[in-house]
């Protein structure tokens, strides 16, 4: 049986995670072999989320430094950043209602970052749809 969305996104988030350590250490690293090592069964959802984020990184950073007051997205731990990245490119790239891209990040920092990070993507996310 297939994974849930909620559960690709979880892999997604990991695999984001994963990128932003190898760009920090400067470790050479191929998208579709971090893929194939984090999930088993092949999934265009899990790649184009992947693909989009890492395309268009510098301009998801962007939109998420603008929505933070006094913070920036490399302030973020690993984990947040993915998720807010992820869930960015979501509501500007595809067409997840915005509800379920708010509610599946927000489930997301609640395992993955501590409470003042939730609040912090829970904001952005917010006041992107609202100006978006």
């Amino acid at each position: 049986m297939g994974k849930t969305r909620s559960e690709l996104r979880e892999k997604i988030m990991v695999i984001l995670y994963q990128i932003d350590i190898y760009h920090e250490r400067k470790v050479s690293y191929n998208i579709d072999e971090v893929i194939r090592d984090n999930i088993d069964v092949a999934s265009e959802f899990v790649k184009d989320i992947v693909y989009g984020v890492v395309t268009y990184n510098d301009e998801l950073d962007s939109i998420a430094n603008k929505y933070m007051k006094d913070w920036t997205i490399d302030r973020l731990d690993k984990s947040g950043a993915a998720i807010l990245r992820m869930a960015l490119y979501e509501l500007k790239y595809t067409d997840t209602p915005e509800v379920v891209v708010i509610n599946e990040a927000v489930e997301l920092s609640k395992k993955y970052s501590d409470e003042a990070v939730r609040k912090i993507i829970n904001a952005v996310l917010d006041k992107y749809i609202k100006e978006g």
